[in-house]
């Protein structure tokens, strides 16, 4: 049987009740000279404020949802991983309104982001076991837990649910956030955070996973796979792992650079651009298969942006077609 299994950043897919917006439009249409609106909120059990850094959290703006719902639904795999969703709450809405319900099986657990982003699954096939490791630590670090985000562990089983076809473990390492600090400490803070984190992993992946295991290892790495905080990841148990988007086919040809510095390969997912220096395209967005699983490996796709910013996500998603 042939499977497909994608990986996206969907890029704060948060749900937020917008009180601006229907102030905006009661007022719009109210009576002729003006209109008084009071919202009180005096029982503290009956709400919550979620703020970030003192700012509310606001919802995606509608128009990028239905731009990478509409991602989503060409791609039509079979299997897809997601970072940056609020809760198992706007995953069930956007898959039922959305994604037309597309996918039966959504799954979310809370992790520990303080910015309120999980990592999560979307499945048309039948999904096992589930188990979370945000309680992980590190034993350079056994004070704080591993993983800023989460590393999920889900069963993916075949269509009548009898036998599990493989296991996908789904990441969001470490950001690159404050990687400017002045002194340079940020980078190295954060380079040893997604170097810890992806040993955590690894080893986390050697205690449950035999040597002949099927197994994906998926998400946002925040990362080049050649990159030093990543060695961890490209042997476990003495094992190569496969990267399965070393030459991935593109839906459409990268949108030329204006200075020139176009990308020099179809295998990134992420573009970055300081002022004053030329756009960084990295392949942040990974799959990588276990020895036993690779030689089922048929293709690999990313579906390109229209927009240097991106299209709905500053990500690109990428997806594999596997025969299993």
């Amino acid at each position: 049987m042939k499977v497909t299994v994608g990986t996206f950043n969907l890029n704060n897919l948060f749900s937020r009740f917008n009180f601006s917006g229907v102030i905006e439009a009661l007022q719009s249409g109210g009576p002729a000279g003006g209109l008084t609106i009071r919202y009180e909120f005096t029982d503290p059990a009956t709400y919550r404020i979620r703020t970030y850094l003192g700012k509310l959290v606001k919802a995606k703006d509608p128009q990028e949802t239905e731009v990478i719902a509409q991602r989503i639904l060409a791609m039509n795999v079979d299997v897809l991983a997601v970072q940056e969703v609020e809760n198992i709450d706007i995953l069930k809405e956007f898959n039922r309104t959305s994604l037309k319900g597309r996918y039966p099986y959504q799954i979310l657990i809370e992790g520990n982001d303080a910015r309120f982003i999980d990592i999560g699954l979307l499945s048309r096939l039948p999904v096992g076991a589930v188990t979370s490791f945000q309680t992980a630590v590190h034993s350079q670090a056994p004070a704080q837990r591993a993983f800023s985000r989460d590393l999920v562990a889900a069963e993916i089983m075949n269509s009548s649910g009898s036998r599990v076809l493989f296991t996908l473990f789904n990441n969001h390492l470490k950001s690159h956030f404050g990687d400017e600090d002045a002194d340079g400490q940020g980078k190295l803070d954060n380079d040893n955070r997604r170097r810890q984190q992806a040993e955590k992993l690894s080893e986390i992946v050697a205690q449950r996973m035999r040597p002949d295991s099927r197994y994906i290892i998926v998400g946002d790495m925040n990362d080049a796979p050649g990159a030093a905080p990543l060695q961890p990841l490209l042997a476990i148990e003495g094992q190569a792992l496969f990267n399965a988007l070393t030459a991935p086919q593109e839906t459409r040809p990268a949108k030329p650079e204006a200075d020139g510095h176009n990308p020099q390969s179809p295998a990134w997912t992420h573009r970055f651009k300081k002022s004053g220096q030329p756009p960084e395209h990295t392949l942040f967005d990974q799959i990588w298969l276990s020895p036993a699983l690779a030689p089922t490996f048929r293709a690999a796709w990313i579906d390109r942006r229209t927009k240097h910013g991106g299209d709905g996500s500053d990500h690109d998603p990428a997806w594999v077609e596997m025969e299993l």
